[in-house]
């Protein structure tokens, strides 16, 4: 097993006064069953998808849970919201029951969790590992930050030549394993063979369109969320055209909204809205949709070859957004395209300012694949902070003008 840096966060949360309830969101096979049975070893495991005893559950008056089950972990509680019920009505007539909901599904949780358990629960967000994470070898492990990490905690950031790091060689090979297979902890094993590893995630493919997919949309027919799902594959990192997608998906544009919207909330793509507050300059306005796990993203493009460029940077900012969730979720996400096409790959707001993050395939880095970092206080409505070049280059440097080139391995472990 990986040792998971939520963990800290997750039992940070249940010790406070506001903590009887904690609720982990996250798509299928994060680990949140896994961790939460971890830090929780003497709370009740029930789960909701066990359809001979989830009726029994359903019967149990406030009384009889406090009595029974004090303190219980509901697996997939979003499939019968009347559980959701009980738990409040335990919550409010009961001060010591604690217990800790799971679900993969967002918005069906989330929603009944707004309308049953607001100001009654505190909330997680789980996502496949990172790699800070993927570089532990057991629970025990110690999960060292990442140069990102430490940026945004505000802690000392020194750089260093990636290639005199002792552990470059380790670091290499997990972030090598991570653009082939992401980070779904079922196959970080090192030991699995790649054979299996590909034979889970396109399991993980079709279990998502046959479990996730029905229990969410109801869909009688996959095929056109199939067809939508593949080309948000195709086109990943890229500008999303409704319309376009409609047409080749065969579908209306409103329908195909609502599969990405469905794509969104089931945690299979991140959308980077585009930045917009400069009404004096022309900005487009559409945004990007980037696959969460590049791992998931090869099983749907049925891919085994090396990423494109597109591909690439979709596995980048996933993996910086999936380090920022954990570490502070107090950052916001954008992207910038210009009308005349200038573009910033990524855009993370915080308090102080922006970091400017541009994103290269590349494993030579030169001058000019830096200069859209350059002269974008006339556009900002805040400082920019750090300007970072990001690629396959193992060298680290400064190009001028405040911009680092720095190695993807080297700013994500």
């Amino acid at each position: 097993m990986k040792n998971r840096t939520l963990s800290d966060t997750i039992l940070k949360k249940s010790s406070s006064h506001f903590g009887r309830i904690i609720v982990v969101t996250g798509a299928r096979q994060t680990g949140k069953t896994t961790l939460v049975k971890k830090l929780f070893p003497n709370f009740s495991y029930i789960s909701i998808e066990d359809p001979v005893v989830v009726d029994e559950y359903k019967k149990l008056t406030a009384s009889q849970w406090n009595s029974l089950y004090p303190k219980a972990i509901l697996d997939e509680v979003q499939k019968e919201p009347q559980l959701v019920e009980s738990i409040k009505s335990v919550y409010d007539q009961f001060p010591e029951p604690k217990y800790i909901l799971l679900g993969s599904s967002q918005i069906l949780l989330l929603k009944k969790i707004r309308e049953s358990l607001a100001g009654r629960c505190q909330i997680v967000e789980m996502y496949p590992l990172t790699l800070p994470e993927m570089l532990t070898d057991n629970w025990e492990s110690e999960i060292q930050s990442s140069y990102f990490q430490n940026l945004i905690s505000g802690k000392s950031t020194s750089l260093t030549p990636f290639l005199l790091d002792s552990d470059h060689p380790e670091k290499k090979k997990i972030f090598d394993i991570y653009l082939q297979f992401g980070g779904y902890p079922a196959i970080s094993d090192t030991s699995i063979s790649d054979e299996e590893k590909l034979d889970w995630l396109k399991n993980y493919v079709r279990t998502y369109l046959e479990r996730d997919i029905r229990d969410l949309a109801e869909l009688r027919n996959l095929e056109p969320f199939t067809k939508v799902q593949k080309l948000l594959a195709i086109n990943t990192a890229q500008l999303t055209n409704h319309s376009k997608i409609a047409i080749e998906a065969g579908v209306s544009s409103k329908t195909a909204q609502r599969f990405l919207e469905y794509m969104s909330i089931s945690y299979q793509t991140l959308v980077l809205q585009p930045w917009s507050r400069n009404p004096n300059k022309r900005l487009v306005k559409s945004p990007k949709v980037h696959y969460l796990d590049v791992g998931i993203m090869r099983a749907v493009l049925q891919k085994n070859d090396e990423l494109n460029g597109h591909e690439f940077e979709s596995a980048i900012i996933s993996e910086i957004y999936k380090q920022a969730k954990v570490t502070n979720d107090e950052l916001s996400f954008y992207h910038l395209r210009t009308v005349d096409g200038r573009e910033i790959d990524l855009l993370i707001e915080t308090e102080h300012g922006y970091i400017t993050i541009e994103i290269k395939k590349t494993e030579t880095v030169r001058n000019v694949d830096a200069k859209h970092l350059k002269g974008l206080e006339d556009i900002l409505d805040k400082p920019v902070l750090h300007r970072f070049l990001i690629s396959n280059d193992l060298n680290t440097r400064e190009l001028g003008d405040g911009i680092i080139a720095i190695p993807a391995v080297q700013f994500l472990t």
